[in-house]
């Protein structure tokens, strides 16, 4: 029998983390792809260190439109200046960059491509997860919702230049007290932030508290012996001059902060052929809408692939004894309204758009749909189908 009183924590990383760092770049790199082909191959890793960023992997794209390696250091770089890093031991323009970049393997490109008698199959196997939890009203987990928010805040006032004493490499964690299974308050919070030089302890503590009471339901602020800023004292050093980076090190941070399971693909880096990116976009989609319909409290998706194939291996759905409605009626209703094959996946949510870097830092789900169709799977546009069908 599940418990319904507990406490549970989630933890979250600024964009200027050294993975983050590295998630946007390859990002950056993704977008700068699909920008110019929307059809376009990216798996691009970024490896990041004290003034050095490192890119790999390989690409595929027509060469009259290809990128030069001009333009793709170019964007790594302002990738990293948007950050905010120009410090002596990480800059955005005096840092070494190397680009090991190349062209996509035959052998890949031969199993999943579309062909005269095969629909185009996923990029690799693999098993890929989506969650949702009325909880709150991003319909996320309340403590990574919460961790995510508390560092956006920070960030935003750091470029505004209303906290110029905060700088880009940032921790935080929070967690809640849940009692029947719905979270009732904060036990503690812990924010770890890089500063500027000459501030103590107390000071950053005394910079971060209003941060954190705004973004706390009223009331939820934890006790004060539970509230850690800066708990190792000076932060002065960080980002890659601190701590090396690498793309795809953060996939709780990316997703639901460890309430759910996770496939252990990454996203950043990837173009939306790769089933690790698309695939658990579309297990989130598929998972807001049937909360959002109000068939469920809390709904788990599962698929898999297997590389080369078009259609998923296998569809789970799990309620966790919440539902309105049968598991194994709902997966046949979400099979009859979705096409989850990789191209019937970028197609319903329009994958093949530049709108990746901004997925990189502050989790890939919970976000505000763009106009242009950045989070297009934060959409619940299923919600009347699943009502008829289930």
């Amino acid at each position: 029998m599940s418990r319904s009183s507990y406490i549970f924590t989630s933890e979250s990383v600024s964009e200027g983390h050294p993975d983050k760092v590295c998630d946007r770049i390859s990002d950056a790199v993704v977008d700068l792809f699909l920008g110019r082909d929307p059809e376009a191959r990216v798996a691009c890793e970024t490896l990041t260190t004290t003034n050095q960023i490192v890119l790999a992997g390989e690409t595929r794209i027509s060469k009259d439109v290809a990128p030069t390696d001009e333009e793709i250091e170019a964007v790594a770089r302002d990738a990293v200046k948007d950050i905010g890093y120009e410090q002596d031991g990480f800059h955005w323009k005096n840092s070494n960059l190397q680009n090991f970049l190349h062209e996509q393997s035959a052998h890949i490109a031969q199993g999943v491509d579309a062909g005269a008698d095969k629909d185009e199959g996923a990029g690799d196997q693999g098993i890929m997860f989506g969650y949702a939890t009325n909880e709150t009203e991003a319909l996320m987990p309340a403590p990574i919702q919460f961790s995510h928010q508390i560092l956006q805040r920070m960030a935003e006032l750091r470029k505004s230049g209303a906290r110029p004493e905060f700088e880009p490499d940032a921790k935080s964690q929070v967690t809640l007290r849940y009692e029947n299974r719905r979270p009732v308050g904060v036990t503690s919070v812990v924010v770890s932030t890089q500063h500027k030089e000459g501030l103590s302890q107390d000071d950053i503590k005394e910079l971060v508290r209003p941060v954190v009471a705004d973004v706390l339901p009223e009331g939820w602020f934890p006790p004060e012996a539970e509230f850690y800023v800066n708990p190792t004292g000076t932060f002065v050093i960080g980002g890659p001059d601190g701590d090396a980076g690498l793309t795809g090190r953060k996939i709780i941070v990316d997703t639901y902060g460890g309430a759910a399971p996770h496939g252990g693909g990454a996203f950043s880096g990837k173009d939306p052929t790769k089933v690790d990116r698309s695939a658990a976009y579309a297990c989130r989609w598929l998972a807001k809408n049937v909360v959002a319909a109000g068939l469920a409290d809390r709904c788990t998706i599962q698929v898999s692939y297997a590389i080369g194939v078009s259609k998923p291996l296998s569809l789970y759905v799990d309620l966790h004894g919440t539902g309105q409605v049968a598991e194994a009626k709902l997966e046949d209703a979400l099979m009859q309204i979705a096409d989850l094959s990789p191209r019937g996946i970028r197609t319903a949510l329009g994958l093949n758009k530049p709108i990746y870097a901004r997925t990189a830092a502050y989790g890939h789900f919970g976000r505000t749909p763009d106009a242009d169709g950045g989070f297009s799977w934060e959409t619940t546009g299923l919600v009347d189908q699943l009502k008829s069908l289930a």
